[in-house]
């Protein structure tokens, strides 16, 4: 199959070019036209719409196998491709836990057979995600899966010895630990985050420091073990300025920031609305600004995310039972538009470092965030920058609905996603 994408911009920028794809890779850029050899080539009319290189997420949450009622690795999938990825990282609190070939193989086969984006597990850095001993790193990693991010996202690694060593095996297998920062005594309760609004609203403390500490931490121990450490949803100012002392002393860290900490502050939670509990929390707007520079400066590497669908009996309650998450991939880029582009702070190459060329960096993907040129993988989306669209959890293709976007006006509109030269997602539908 071949598709002719007529009339685009290259991460938005120049005048409008052709890019023709065949055969899973991008074949020709320039002006060109349906003739001999592109026989039953199907011919999209970009309009002068921005092409990037597909979206990698190094954190969502897929749930299966397990909680089935909550997300499938099918609608998870199909709620990537709608949203501009090409390839996910399922995390590994399912149940059963992904610290074992078994489940990695099976997470990994699944996204196959769907087939939609590239779905890549996510190992547990502990057996069970219990934080006691070492999973099977290694066996993971040598699996068909091939596995090569390790987190027990939910949990924090918090014994620094497990830790250590975790960071220490990790250099002889080549992969990378992915920590949830979360000094676990210092929210032991903890609803919000710790400040005035918490307080007023009778909610537990979690305060910044339970993140900045362990960050702090990790980045000294992956120092001195020469390993490569990954921290996950930064949502506190401090955290960046720990990143940028780690990053000028030569140690090896990258970091993510979700689209909800980019745009969301604790100023939601007078609502008591659980949609809006998270973790980490929602935090203040001065925390907002600082993730937002520091994306911009590539202190915060990456958007990932942390895509999180909980079924209705497991949101729709009173806060404190609520389990924290929100919906993220199909709402991603738009908040990313309004928070990074509108603000002047990124522009469309900028999207393209930050939501595809480093994670796939960090993650070690090969054909994945490549540069649009001829002879490279047609991993690709092409994105309306004008558009609008209101958000509505019931329509997305998501099983769960728990969208903290619900009825909000966004920017930027995803009409094409493709998948090795094949068309994937197209103008709001699967293909």
């Amino acid at each position: 199959m071949s598709v002719l994408i007529k009339g685009t911009r290259l991460y938005g920028e120049g005048d409008p070019v052709d890019v023709l794809v065949a055969d899973g890779v991008i074949v020709e850029i320039g002006a060109v036209e349906p003739g001999e050899g592109t026989e039953g080539t199907e011919v999209v009319e970009a309009d002068g719409q921005v092409l990037l290189p597909g979206f990698v997420d190094l954190h969502t949450h897929l749930r299966e196998p397990g909680r089935e009622d909550a997300e499938t690795i099918e609608s998870g999938s199909a709620a990537a491709a709608l949203g501009g990825y090409t390839a996910v990282f399922a995390m590994a609190n399912t149940d059963p836990v992904a610290d074992n070939a078994v489940v990695v193989e099976h997470v990994w086969r699944r996204g196959r057979e769907v087939g939609l984006v590239d779905v890549h597990p996510v190992g547990a850095v502990t057996a069970g995600l219990k934080g006691e001993k070492l999973a099977e790193l290694g066996t993971m990693a040598k699996s068909v899966a091939g596995v090569r991010l390790f987190s027990d996202d939910g949990q924090c690694v918090a014994d620094p010895l497990i830790m250590r060593r975790a960071l220490e095996y990790s250099t002889a297998l080549g992969v990378v630990i992915a920590q949830h920062a979360e000094e676990p005594r210092l929210t032991v309760g903890a609803q919000a985050h710790e400040g005035e609004r918490a307080s007023r609203l009778g909610y537990a403390g979690w305060p910044a420091s339970a993140e900045e500490s362990i960050v702090a931490r990790d980045c000294l121990l992956a120092a001195h073990a020469g390993a490569r450490l990954h921290v996950c949803h930064v949502s506190a100012a401090g955290t960046a300025d720990i990143l940028r002392w780690a990053k000028d002393r030569g140690t090896r860290v990258s970091a993510e920031v979700t689209p909800h900490h980019l745009l969301l502050t604790d100023e939601r939670l007078v609502t008591y609305d659980p949609v809006n509990k998270v973790n980490p929390p929602l935090r203040t707007g001065p925390d907002t600004a600082r993730l937002r520079a520091a994306l911009a400066e590539g202190v915060i590497d990456c958007v990932a995310t942390d895509h999180a669908p909980h079924a209705v009996q497991d949101k729709d309650c009173e806060w404190a039972a609520a389990r924290p998450g929100m919906l993220g991939l199909q709402t991603a880029l738009s908040v990313v538009a309004e928070t990074m582009v509108r603000t002047g702070l990124l522009d469309w190459r900028g999207v393209a470092r930050v939501m595809s060329e480093r994670p796939a960096e960090i993650a070690g993907l090969p054909d994945q965030g490549r540069p649009l040129a001829a002879g490279e993988p047609a991993n690709l989306v092409l994105v309306d920058p004008e558009a609008e669209w209101t958000v509505r959890g019931a329509e997305l293709a998501s099983i769960a609905a728990n969208t903290p976007y619900e009825g909000m006006r966004l920017p930027a509109v995803v009409t094409l996603t493709l998948l090795r030269g094949r068309i994937t997602a197209r103008e709001g539908k699967i293909s």
